[in-house]
């Protein structure tokens, strides 16, 4: 159901921000802010700011934040609609839908009617599997050794062999095509002939944590080299900030304070069924940062566990990062004789698994143990500071993107002291080196001098990125001339993008701007946080501008590198005015200053 952002606003409006977070967290006034412990993370002092006057939240450990749509969305594990259907009957405000205007044409698909469709769809493949037609597929669920009431828990379903056995069944019930295709339930080829997607295929319905169906994955039958298989993107589903059973695993993710990650499905189940429920898998991905900021709304400690001690490596690096930009902790753990989890539960049972769990390394141990392991058998003092300086450049290269503040900062270097038995100051010194040099090294190869080919996602350009969203955050005047030179195509970061979009279509001369009216058209906590995050600089109209100027010469000159990708020779004079510093930083928010 679309609704007006006019009503959302009013729905917004009619539930003040105070009361509804008093009713789970006890409030404190402080000066012109209530402050009190966030329920989104383990606090012991409280973190959570909630402005009256602005009608928005915000965690200053955790970086969680929004309006009061975003805390019952967060707090309750709702989507977006439901959090306003949920105020809204709080508030006595009838919702009614959006008419669509004679004569209007729209692509746009309702996410309700998606989550629809895939809730047939599941039931569909649920039967199928009952059918006679279905033994065979029941025959390898028991095989896998999932007794029958496990399978009815997590609805598991059976896609037969066939090329229209979902779309014809579709067309009994009237289904649009169209709604399909949205769905990601049937593809079309290069000849517009169009077909089931999944086909002989053991079903995976993919719930979130409202209970929406929102995609499905599917582990092949037969011959099929694409062993499983999951939905495309939709406007409700992306694999990359979506995990399996989050819709099981949600409570004791909570109530214990950790969630395990595994790689398969069967691994998931299998958990359960052995009474480990605090157990989730991405959806064939490695854990990405939308993972860990979905994940840690429910839980402070992530624990991943691999079939296979190679695997722990090739995932290290990359969860260390996440560890260090989304501030959770992260453990890493291999399953004993290379054994998946599924298999290994069978054989240990849950006392077992629940031991490796408890056994996991913390990330930042885990690699450097793994680095130190690869010149133990040798004793050269060369092959020791090799080591040490690749594991130091690993942490720097995540610690120079800007994601951790001093705090974190702090805490990292210290434990960095412990496991690499070097002094507090001499650890610091050389991340900040590191990370200078990163910097640098973002807008130039050192190599000839030649442009660099940059990670547009993070780093420099997502500096310059967030730079340029937080000055017209701030003072909104200054959008008009920014959209002049810079369109939404240039940020390479969706939620940037999403917000300088919905900037240009809020921002209206003569009007003001109002940020919580802002945060309640944006639907994602996720890019909540980042608005909440960049608001509240409280610099002065002019500092912004020149900070403003230089984000935007810097990405402009930035994205011209990247899409030529050419070897010619950077002009000094061009990379001094991009790189130069001419202005004092300002210490609560260093960025971009004036050229």
């Amino acid at each position: 159901m679309k609704i007006d952002h006019g009503i959302i606003a009013r729905v917004q409006r009619a539930n003040d921000i105070v009361d509804i977070i008093s009713e789970h967290v006890n409030l404190v006034r402080k000066g012109r802010e209530m402050v009190g412990l966030c329920p989104f993370h383990d606090d012991h002092k409280p973190s959570m700011f909630v402005h009256p006057d602005k009608q928005i939240f915000k965690c200053f450990a955790c970086s969680a934040g929004g309006d009061v749509i975003k805390f019952v969305q967060m707090r309750e594990g709702l989507s977006f609609m439901r959090a306003v259907e949920r105020l809204a009957e709080r508030a006595g405000i009838k919702l009614e839908p959006m008419k669509q205007q004679q004569g209007e044409k729209t692509s746009d698909v309702d996410p309700a009617d998606v989550e629809k469709v895939n809730k047939w769809a599941m039931l569909h493949w649920r039967k199928n599997l009952a059918d006679p037609a279905g033994k065979g597929c029941r025959d390898y669920i028991a095989q896998r050794q999932i007794p029958e009431e496990t399978a009815a828990e997590f609805s598991l379903g059976f896609a037969p062999d066939s090329w229209d056995t979902l779309l014809n069944a579709a067309k009994q019930k009237k289904i649009p095509e169209s709604l399909l295709l949205a769905s990601g339930l049937i593809v079309r080829n290069e000849q517009g002939r169009q077909y089931d997607k999944f086909r002989n295929r053991l079903m995976f319905p993919i719930i979130d944590s409202s209970s929406r169906v929102i995609g499905f994955g599917g582990r092949t039958l037969g011959d099929d080299p694409a062993k499983y298989m999951n939905s495309p993107a939709t406007v409700i589903f992306d694999k990359s900030n979506n995990v399996y059973a989050l819709d099981k695993a949600r409570h004791e993710m909570v109530s214990s304070g950790t969630v395990v990650i595994v790689e398969g499905y069967t691994d998931v189940i299998m958990a359960h069924r052995f009474g480990c429920k605090n157990v989730i898998a991405t959806l064939g991905t490695s854990l990405t940062a939308g993972h860990a900021r979905l994940l840690r709304r429910f839980a402070k400690d992530i624990v991943l566990i691999f079939d296979s001690d190679v695997a722990g490596v090739t995932a290290a690096e990359r969860a260390l990062e996440i560890c260090l930009g989304e501030k959770i902790d992260i453990r890493i753990a291999n399953v004993p004789q290379g054994k998946d989890p599924c298999d290994y539960l069978l054989t240990a049972g849950a006392d077992g698994f629940k031991n490796v769990i408890k056994n996991a390394v913390d990330v930042m141990q885990y690699r450097w143990e793994k680095l130190a392991d690869k010149f133990s058998q040798s004793d050269n003092l060369t092959d020791r500071r090799r080591a040490t300086e690749d594991f130091l450049k690993t942490v720097s290269s995540a610690m120079s993107s800007g994601a951790v503040d001093a705090i974190s900062q702090g805490l990292i270097i210290n434990r960095l002291s412990r496991i690499l038995q070097l002094r507090p100051e001499v650890i610091r010194k050389e991340v900040e080196r590191r990370g200078i040099s990163a910097n640098r090294t973002a807008v130039n190869s050192v190599e000839n001098q030649k442009v660099a080919k940059i990670d547009t996602g993070s780093g420099f350009a997502r500096r310059a990125q967030e730079e340029i969203i937080e000055a017209v955050l701030n003072e909104p005047r200054l959008f008009e001339s920014a959209a002049k030179k810079i369109k939404a195509e240039d940020f390479s970061d969706a939620s940037l993008r999403q917000i300088w979009d919905l900037l240009g279509q809020v921002i209206e001369p003569d009007v003001e701007f109002s940020l919580a009216d802002f945060l309640a058209r944006i639907e994602s906590t996720d890019v909540s946080d980042i608005v909440v995050k960049l608001s509240g600089n409280g610099q002065d109209i002019e500092t912004l501008r020149r900070r403003l100027n230089g984000a935007i010469i810097a990405l402009v000159e930035h994205n011209e590198k990247t899409q030529a990708q050419t070897t010619n020779v950077i002009d000094d004079e061009r990379l001094r005015r991009i790189t130069s510093v001419k202005a004092k930083p300002d210490r609560r928010n260093p960025g971009f200053l004036p050229i």
